[in-house]
């Protein structure tokens, strides 16, 4: 409304669906440390320089914004290993190769290289078109001969306690502005937030511990 009047109560709105989609990624988080099946995904975030955790990514017909799913992302500061953010995404795209079944997946994936965490500091990006940014998923059983292992990000699904791999190739990712800004209080991108690390919210703590127990012992 004009004059701002639902100006506050939008900002509420924002800050209250962030801190239910950090808190919905470490309850993700959980599931994906503590299943046996998903021993690979372990080994292979102890090594990630980044880490993207959609909570619900739904499948079928994509239209950009309104489905698809929302996720955060988190970094590793390679000086430290200490992660930091979580920054706030939306993810969506014309067709995704669920190799599980599902109308909706917990969708994880790493990034391995300097190349997949910069990719997603943009304001948008397009996976396996933008930058050569190269994207394989990977299934619950992956050993170190695996091809994908090569890959920019690898990709993770679980849906109705299956686990497996899920191609995000051909994916947007982009920047939630609204919940970004409701989440820290003010305007902040994800170099702010990642790189910069200029504004924090202690909410994340749990979340930034569960990640840090689950990458932990490199």
């Amino acid at each position: 409304m004009i004059n701002g009047f639902h100006a506050a109560p939008a900002a509420a709105d924002y800050r209250s669906d962030a801190r239910q989609l950090v808190e919905r990624a470490r309850m993700t988080l959980e599931n994906f440390m503590q299943a046996p099946e998903t021993e690979g995904f372990r080994k292979l975030a102890k090594d990630a320089r980044g880490i993207f955790i959609a909570p619900q990514v739904l499948r079928g017909a994509f239209v950009f914004g309104a489905s698809g799913g929302s996720g955060v992302f988190l970094a590793r500061d390679l000086q430290t290993s200490t992660w930091g953010g979580p920054a706030f995404y939306t993810i969506g795209g014309a067709s995704f190769g669920f190799q599980i079944g599902g109308d909706a997946s917990e969708v994880v994936f790493l990034a391995m290289t300097d190349r997949g965490v910069s990719a997603l500091l943009k304001s948008s990006v397009k996976l396996g078109a933008d930058a050569g940014v190269a994207v394989g998923p990977i299934g619950a059983g992956v050993d170190a001969s695996t091809a994908n292992l090569s890959a920019d990000i690898l990709t993770f699904s679980r849906s109705k306690g299956l686990y497996g791999g899920i191609s995000l190739e051909g994916a947007v990712v982009a920047v939630r502005e609204s919940l970004n800004n409701a989440y820290y209080g003010l305007a902040a991108s994800p170099t702010d937030i990642l790189v910069s690390k200029i504004v924090t919210n202690p909410h994340s703590s749990g979340l930034i511990e569960t990640l840090s127990r689950a990458t932990a012992g490199k």
